[in-house]
């Protein structure tokens, strides 16, 4: 399984270790305290140079250049940093290595590294990322001081290469970063450009500002990283480096702000309080007259006001359709459901798929039909069915197929119709002559004439499918029960939504 990126929090050590094995351990033991103490998903991140070939030799004795003292005097063994990477490890901690050089990269995998990172500073060095690409391992790019058209190339670089494990980070290299230069925006701006990728937020503001990593949250960061280090007697942090107190206030205000956004996701779960509220609120529907039993109640025989006790007909349930269950005097509360018939169903399948679209941004223009499967009845469509706009029907035929979460749509085959499909939202398993694969956003898969081929989703999709001319009448079923059923009895078919 893909390693996964969600809600993963990193604590990168950088070169606070001091060069100093001991502190370095120390600083893993605090943090892995932390996690345990909030319960997140944790990194320790360390940065691997291989000082010998990264730095020029002539520069390696200057003390004028920036970075490269700095490099040099906290320097720590290959060994050491084995060590390191498996006491990150033995605390159930993540290992994250930034590799600022291909050697490092091999000893990172020889390390046991669980993702690579690469570096602002990095982002656009091809030799390096061609490197870090055929490491096979799940890669973290942090993106500071990148253009769009600078991400776009990152991110095609690394998908031709076929990375099946990638996320992006938004960052700003100055140190520490002014709130005026956060830019968060950015993020939300990435995650509709690579909807594919998750995006995260690697910081570098004062370690007492707290508001930037609540509104990372707030704006969707999935992964969250900063600078941490453990002072002392003799150490000194940085300016945008965290001591422990500091990141425990950092990890409380992230999972404050988690708790506040929610899952964008995941549906709104509302609670019964809430409910009870709102109704307390609400319109009941009360007789005007005298109704008796089998009576329209018609919009002249009720009206509305509040409040609208348990057991009664809310205004939102109220329909001209609904039929006197009873007699009723005037002033009484009008107590009873409309049943639920397949009209109902039908409307309801047909508003959820398109807010499918509408979430997946996908306009379909004012001229379409719309056509709603059924293959086992209208009560059984979202088990099994599907809904399809038939956008244009010429010597080609272009059709927008939106499936439900959790519908499937069942093994068929086509005589005269040869069909590509490709996946525009959401991830869907396709099954062609028994062999099955799972298609996500950009996927195509072909299917010619005579070849059985059935389709499921778990989290609701939407499939593109461009083909010759659609023939009534042309699917051939491998279920017998829906092959003998009259196409008007498996379809529904509605001119606007």
């Amino acid at each position: 399984m893909a390693f996964r990126f969600k809600d993963l929090v990193i604590f990168e050590m950088a070169n606070n270790h001091q060069g100093r094995l001991e502190h370095g351990l120390q600083i893993v033991e605090e943090m892995a305290g932390i996690a345990r103490e909030y319960g997140i998903r944790a990194a320790v991140k360390l940065q691997y140079r291989d000082l010998e070939t990264l730095i020029h030799p002539e520069f390696a004795q200057r003390t004028d250049v920036p970075h490269i003292p700095r490099f040099l005097a906290t320097r720590l063994s290959w060994g050491e940093y084995q060590t390191l990477v498996a006491a990150i490890r033995d605390h159930g901690l993540t290992a994250v290595v930034t590799a600022f050089d291909e050697p490092s990269v091999e000893m990172a995998l020889n390390h046991g590294a669980d993702i690579l990172k690469v570096a602002s500073c990095s982002c656009l060095d091809w030799p390096l990322l061609e490197t870090v690409a055929r490491a096979g391992k799940p890669i973290l790019c942090s993106t500071g001081g990148c253009r769009l058209a600078d991400v776009d190339r990152i991110v095609t670089f690394l998908e031709h290469r076929q990375v099946a494990d990638l996320a992006l980070l938004h960052c700003v290299a100055l140190y520490p970063t002014p709130d005026a230069q956060q830019h968060l925006g950015s993020m939300q701006r990435l995650m509709r450009r690579f909807p594919q990728w998750p995006i995260g937020y690697s910081g570098h503001e004062a370690p007492d500002n707290l508001r930037v990593v609540i509104a990372a949250v707030a704006m969707g960061a999935r992964i969250l990283e900063r600078h941490v280090g453990l002072p002392s007697e003799t150490v000194t942090l940085n300016a945008y480096s965290m001591n422990p107190q500091q990141t425990r206030r950092w990890v409380e205000e992230i999972l404050a702000a988690r708790s506040l956004c929610g899952d964008a996701e995941a549906e709104p779960t509302v609670a019964q309080a809430e409910i009870d509220s709102l109704r307390s609120l609400q319109r009941g529907v009360f007789a005007r007259r005298a109704i008796r039993q089998g009576e329209p109640l018609e919009p002249g025989s009720v009206f509305f006001a509040m409040p609208c006790r348990n057991g009664q007909t809310a205004a939102r349930d109220y329909t001209e359709s609904l039929l006197a269950a009873q007699d009723y005097v005037p002033g009484e509360a009008i107590e009873q459901r409309r049943p639920v018939d397949s009209i109902q169903i039908l409307r309801s399948v047909a508003h959820e798929a398109k807010g499918l679209l509408r979430e997946a941004q996908i306009p379909v223009g004012p001229k379409y039909q719309v056509e709603l499967s059924h293959h086992f009845g209208i009560e059984s469509i979202r088990r099994c069915g599907a809904v399809m706009i038939d956008l244009f029907n010429r010597e080609y035929c272009k059709k927008l197929i939106i499936l439900l979460p959790g519908q499937s749509h069942p093994a068929h085959a086509h005589k005269a119709k040869e069909e590509t499909f490709q996946l525009l939202y959401g991830e869907m398993e396709i099954t062609v002559d028994g062999q099955s694969s799972l298609m996500r956003p950009g996927d195509t898969q072909l299917i010619r004439r005579g070849q059985y081929h059935a389709f499921s989703t778990r989290t609701g999709c939407v499939l593109e499918e461009i083909s010759t001319t659609h023939v009534r009448g042309d699917s051939i079923y491998s279920d017998a029960r829906i092959q003998r059923l009259d196409p008007i009895e498996r379809k529904t078919v509605i001119q606007q939504w």
